[in-house]
C-alpha cells in the first residue's frame, strides 16, 4: 500500500505526523509492503502548518491515479468565539498564524485540491482517508454526500449539514472512505488501515512498538442498529 498524505497551508501537524509514523513503521515491519510520502496539490514545496511556524516539505504532487491511500488532515488554528465572523479578506492572498479553522479548511476549496480529491474518490484502486477536519475538506468539496464519516466533535454539526451521515465514533470505516475524529485519532486510523490492508500481526507489532493501544470500536455500517438504552 502506498500512502499519500496531503499537506495544505494551515494543516494540523499531528494529523499528518501521527499516521505518517504509523504507516512508515508498518512499511519497516512488513519488509516494504507499505510506503508513505507527503504531497501537496501544487507539487513539491515547503508547506507551513497552522501551528506556529512549523513547516513540512511535500516531496511530490498528489497523484490521484496512483493506487493506495490518500489521506487528508485537518487544520490547526483558532476555533473562534460563538457568533464570530471569519475574516476571509485578511491580507489579500496572504495568511496569518492562528487563523480561524473554518477559513483554513475553506481555503483548500480555492486550490486544485478538490479536483484531485474528486479524481481520487473516483478511482476504485484508491482509499481516501481523513483525520479530524480533513473530513470537512472532503465534505465541503461535495465528496462525502450520503457516506458515513466522522470528524472532530466540534465539527459534527457542520459535517451533518453537508449531507454526510455523521457518526460519533473515533474511526469510521465506510469502505473506500475511512475517517478519524479528533487529532490523535490519526494513530488509530492508521493502525486500522495497517490491519485492514496488511494484516493484524503487522498492525499489532507497530502498536506495541509505539506503546499505544487503539481506542474505541471501528464503526462500520453492518449488523442491526442499536435500540435506545
Amino acid at each position: 500500500m502506498h500512502a499519500q498524505i496531503v499537506l495544505f497551508d494551515g494543516f494540523d501537524p499531528l494529523d499528518v505526523i501521527a499516521p505518517y509514523e504509523v504507516l512508515h513503521a508498518g512499511g519497516a515491519a512488513s519488509g516494504g509492503l507499505v510506503s508513505v510520502e507527503l504531497v501537496s496539490a501544487e507539487g513539491p514545496r515547503e508547506v507551513v502548518s497552522g501551528t506556529g511556524a512549523l513547516a513540512l516539505r511535500a516531496t511530490a504532487g498528489l497523484d490521484p491515479a496512483r493506487a493506495g491511500l490518500v489521506l487528508v488532515p485537518g487544520a490547526s488554528g483558532r476555533v473562534g468565539e460563538p457568533g464570530e465572523v471569519p475574516d476571509h479578506d485578511f491580507g489579500a492572498g496572504q495568511r496569518r498564524q492562528d487563523e480561524y479553522i473554518p477559513v483554513l479548511l475553506g481555503r483548500t476549496l480555492t486550490t486544485e485540491l478538490p479536483t484531485l480529491l474528486k479524481a481520487a474518490t473516483d478511482n476504485p484502486d484508491v482509499t481516501v482517508g481523513a483525520v479530524c477536519g480533513g473530513s470537512l475538506v472532503l465534505a465541503m468539496a461535495g465528496l462525502l454526500e450520503g457516506r458515513h464519516a466522522t470528524t472532530h466533535h466540534m465539527g459534527m454539526d457542520m459535517l451533518d449539514a453537508t449531507g454526510v451521515h455523521a457518526v460519533r465514533a473515533r474511526v469510521v470505516d465506510d469502505g473506500d472512505v475511512v475517517t478519524g475524529a479528533g487529532v490523535t485519532s490519526g494513530l488509530d486510523l492508521a493502525l486500522h488501515l495497517l490491519e485492514r490492508e496488511v494484516g493484524p500481526r503487522i498492525a499489532h507489532a507497530v502498536e506495541e512498538f509505539f506503546a499505544h493501544e487503539r481506542r474505541g470500536i471501528v464503526w462500520r455500517d453492518r449488523g442491526p442498529a442499536a435500540t435506545t438504552f
